[in-house]
């Protein structure tokens, strides 16, 4: 499946772990989860990074970036660096907060991207952070509860039954902007997915588009 990272060009994309070191956490509250996450919306957006998939738990961070612009040494660098020296300021400690260097899976992106965002993002059910799914969609440090507010509260039937309803039509358009310009999709796939046809999905890729640019959902996005 994946394979030991050696080349970051523009286009490649990292599963990224980041251990605490001596395997202590790198967040002690809520306080500095929403600093880590905030911290990370910040360097990505001025990076240009890509993020698929993201799950902070106690003691490390999993991560699903693709390099852009910015190469992958100086995101990490940007977002480690300016945590750890808020974090160790918080809480009145020096030293180092992260395990060496961080750890970088160079994957395939196909066939394996969906089967990576759905493996980061159910890391704090299989860690116990969390009890069942129903708890995680309420999990906020991870991309996976993110993604569910996004829906508005529509279940999967409600986003694949073809409907004129604004509210399905928005979310609709979102699900097949970043299924085919962020996770690389075939339109001939999700038209027959959706029911609808591969003009019908080209029309709710550009109004997804104007949605995600405009509308200030974290992630996934460019």
């Amino acid at each position: 499946m994946p394979r030991l990272a050696r080349l970051d060009a523009p286009g490649a994309l990292h599963h990224v772990i980041c251990r605490g070191i001596e395997r202590r956490p790198i967040v002690r509250d809520d306080t500095d989860r929403a600093a880590f996450i905030d911290g990370l919306g910040r360097v990505l957006t001025a990076t240009g990074t890509p993020c698929y998939a993201w799950a902070l738990l106690s003691k490390h961070v999993h991560l699903l970036l693709r390099t852009g612009a910015v190469p992958l040494t100086t995101v990490m660098r940007r977002l480690l660096t300016g945590y750890a020296g808020a974090f160790n300021r918080r809480h009145r400690r020096h030293g180092y907060l992260f395990q060496n260097r961080y750890k970088s899976i160079l994957c395939q992106e196909k066939p394996y991207l969906l089967e990576l965002v759905r493996y980061l993002h159910l890391n704090p059910l299989r860690v116990g952070l969390v009890k069942d799914l129903r708890a995680l969609d309420r999990y906020p440090w991870s991309g996976h509860s993110a993604l569910m507010p996004a829906g508005a509260g529509l279940s999967p039937a409600d986003l694949l039954t073809p409907s004129k309803i604004p509210t399905r039509v928005r979310h609709r358009s979102l699900l097949c902007y970043w299924a085919m310009r962020e996770l690389g999709l075939p339109g001939t796939a999700l038209a027959a997915k959706l029911g609808l046809t591969q003009p019908a999905v080209s029309r709710a890729v550009l109004r997804g588009e104007r949605l995600a640019k405009g509308g200030g959902i974290p992630f996934p996005k460019k």
